[in-house]
């Protein structure tokens, strides 16, 4: 059960289809009870049931035409080229081979196809579309484990509504099963927004049986990247193993809930993602909506305003500009360490002057040191969502990294 988040279809007391509208009165089941609203609902033209964003632009143009706005996002970074030390440091594994930043919402399909990292199976595309979600949600588990390229042809839309509001748009749903599944109660102590992101914004790791998309957590105090590091050696998880080295391997994925959520974060108890990465915006006739042309607040005046309540007139552009800057540079300087330690392991190994158990525990040291590396670097905002953690990742890296080195011969 969804909780609050899930949309309660309690009955349908009149449908009058118009044209490809049905009107119909739906059920919520929120904190304050139940309420019930007639609603107008396209009628989804995919066989899968899924009601596409150019369904919905007729009952909501501004939304949808900001959400389209998000094509014209298409920049990215190759960050093996940038930093050449992650291929090293990631060798045996795709992100060796291939690893760009991502590209607005509106490319996440065509990107999963796109990349060189090899993806087998369909768990690939968990957050990559709507499509994938809702036949996650129809199937059950078993659609984790389906064949990637047969699941691929049936897909139709990248990030969609349905994502974040299954087939109602005016309310926010938690669509993802892990979730739901893993949180349960928990659910409730985190804002709606928050959730909402997150489910796709998230630290995951894919079930070495079922193949299913899993979270390493219950709770926002184990969201801790120690607390999930802990979780994967004691179940003996590991990503892959590095065959110069011999070690079981992590790779984290992109934990911005986790690390908005984190201790140390200024913001968790006043703000959600969407009140900085969605502005309120004006329509022609007159009417505030919340525009779904996802940005960095940095690039907007209507979002950067809002600072200034508990800001004042500091330069916020200054401001988080200052620690992306300071944090990209640790992560260089500790990324380049790593990679070093990473060599000198391999050598190690090489030499056959080790036992296994010597090489174990700098494997162990080696592992840890680039989990934390690993869960800083990935996280999207350089720091600015909770530069405490991300400099205290850096710092437990370093420190793991410096005493791996000592334990050379």
């Amino acid at each position: 059960m969804k909780t609050q988040y899930r949309v309660i279809i309690a009955a349908v007391l009149s449908v009058a289809i118009c044209g490809a509208l049905i009107t119909t009165e739906i059920t919520y089941s929120g904190a304050d009870g139940e309420t019930t609203a007639a609603v107008e609902i396209p009628v989804p033209a995919n066989e899968n049931g899924v009601i596409t964003a150019d369904e919905w632009e007729s009952v909501y143009p501004n939304q949808v035409a900001s959400y389209k706005a998000n094509e014209s996002n298409s920049y990215t970074v190759d960050y093996l080229e940038e930093s050449p030390y992650l291929t090293n440091i990631y060798e045996g594994y795709g992100f060796a081979v291939d690893y760009n930043s991502a590209r607005s919402h509106s490319y996440t399909l065509e990107d999963v196809a796109a990349t060189e990292r090899p993806h087998s199976l369909a768990n690939c595309l968990t957050c990559k579309t709507a499509d994938y979600t809702k036949l996650v949600n129809d199937m059950g588990v078993e659609a984790y484990s389906y064949d990637f390229e047969e699941t691929y042809a049936q897909m139709n839309e990248s990030v969609g509504c349905y994502t974040c509001h299954e087939n109602d748009v005016s309310t926010l749903t938690v669509t993802h099963d892990y979730i739901i599944n893993t949180l349960g109660d928990n659910m409730d102590t985190i804002a709606s927004e928050v959730l909402v992101c997150g489910q796709c914004h998230i630290e995951y790791y894919f079930d070495s049986e079922t193949k299913a998309t899993s979270i390493a957590y219950d709770s926002i105090e184990a969201m801790d990247p120690e607390a999930i590091l802990a979780y994967y050696d004691e179940i003996g998880f590991s990503d892959w193993t590095q065959e110069s080295t011999g070690t079981g391997m992590l790779k984290a994925q992109h934990p911005e809930m986790e690390t908005f959520l984190g201790e140390g974060s200024m913001h968790s108890n006043l703000l959600t993602c969407a009140d900085c990465h969605m502005e309120q915006a004006t329509a022609d006739d007159g009417s505030s909506y919340t525009s779904h042309s996802w940005v960095s607040p940095l690039e907007s005046e209507t979002i950067l305003e809002t600072c200034a309540a508990c800001h004042g007139d500091t330069d916020m552009v200054e401001k988080v500009t200052t620690i992306q800057e300071a944090v990209t540079a640790r992560e260089t300087e500790v990324g380049e360490k790593l990679s070093t330690l990473k060599d000198t392991l391999a050598d190690a190994v090489a030499s056959g002057e080790y036992t296994e158990d010597e090489l174990d525990e700098i494997r162990s040291l080696y592992r840890s040191a680039q989990w934390y590396f690993d869960f800083d670097y990935v996280e999207n905002s350089e720091g600015a969502h909770n530069s405490t953690l991300a400099n205290r990742c850096l710092d437990t890296s370093e420190e793991l990294i410096d005493e791996a080195m000592e334990k050379f011969k």
